[in-house]
């Protein structure tokens, strides 16, 4: 199969390919925009951390006209805050049926499969990253992720790999030297 010489490494031609027709990218939360762990506090606070690179990928994208969309099980404060103010409008909460929210999305965007990237760390998000056009595994994914996705990214969840998405979409379509966007 021939490959494909990225700022991040080599991957495959048929992801690079597939990346030139995203027009939505859906993300997971937990283990893709955080590294997967949880804070509880005893008074019941949640805390994430989030990766400003992954940020600034969300701000480009939406700034070259690729719509983001965020589909967790989880349900958190936190994520509609951090969000809200990247910008992201469709956001998708509490979702124990992530193929719902994935086919709903499609209808309202009024897209194809094919025009979808999804990008996720565990089981949960296989029944999605199998009928997209895209899909996409982060490097600490679970094993059955990792042996059944498009790309897996060279960053782990929750240290850049959103960011890595978006700049393979934006380079797969010749935009990654004019991206824009912020470190929030």
């Amino acid at each position: 199969m021939k490959q494909v010489e990225t700022i991040y490494g080599t991957i495959n031609e048929s992801a690079w390919i597939k990346a030139q027709q995203i027009k939505l990218l859906i993300c997971d939360v937990d283990g893709v925009f955080s590294d997967g762990r949880v804070y509880m506090g005893n008074d019941g606070e949640e805390l994430k951390a989030f990766h400003t690179k992954d940020g600034f990928g969300v701000k480009s994208l939406l700034n070259a006209g690729i719509e983001v969309a965020i589909i967790t099980g989880r349900k958190s404060k936190i994520v509609e805050n951090r969000m809200t103010g990247l910008g992201v409008k469709y956001i998708y909460q509490g979702q124990s049926d992530k193929f719902a929210a994935y086919q709903e999305l499609l209808t309202k965007l009024n897209l194809t499969p094919a025009q979808v990237a999804y990008i996720g760390d565990d089981v949960v998000d296989k029944i999605v990253m199998d009928d997209c056009g895209l899909g996409v595994a982060v490097n600490d994914a679970h094993p059955l992720l990792l042996n059944d996705c498009d790309y897996t990214t060279f960053t782990p969840g929750g240290f850049g790999a959103v960011r890595e998405l978006s700049d393979l979409i934006l380079a797969s379509n010749g935009q990654l030297e004019n991206a824009e966007g912020m470190s929030v």
